[in-house]
């Protein structure tokens, strides 16, 4: 995959953004993603939807937070993750899905899984 410095510098400024959110917590769906978004730089808490053990134990969970930031991969299974979290939590806590946007825009489409960040850490430490 070629990298261009122009990802680079967008996804420093990405990172950055994501942890100067205070009072918010981002929501990933496995291990992979939490690593991924911590070996890029990220330094808040992740929390990671399969340890929730379904969608009614996660909403009622996260609730008690203030802001979500949603990153669920952009596969069918991603998307209906966020779809069912937007349905579920929308009049409950606050939910931020532009940074999943942003990152789309960052990467030109390139990364549909959070997982696959991990090949920007080289450029990135």
């Amino acid at each position: 995959m070629v990298i261009t410095e122009q990802e680079v510098e967008g996804l420093k400024n990405f990172v950055f953004c994501l942890n100067s959110m205070k009072d918010s917590v981002v929501v990933v769906e496995g291990k992979r993603d939490s690593q991924a978004l911590k070996k890029i730089g990220f330094s808040g808490k992740v929390l990671e939807y399969h340890k929730f053990r379904g969608m009614n134990n996660f909403a009622d969970s996260v609730a008690k937070y203030k802001t979500l930031i949603i990153l669920f991969d952009g596969d069918k299974k991603g998307r209906y993750f966020t779809k069912k979290s937007v349905q579920l939590l929308q009049r409950r806590t606050k939910l931020d899905l532009t940074f999943k946007k942003k990152l789309t825009s960052i990467t030109k489409g390139k990364i549909r899984f959070i997982e696959q960040l991990v090949c920007y850490e080289p450029f990135l430490a």
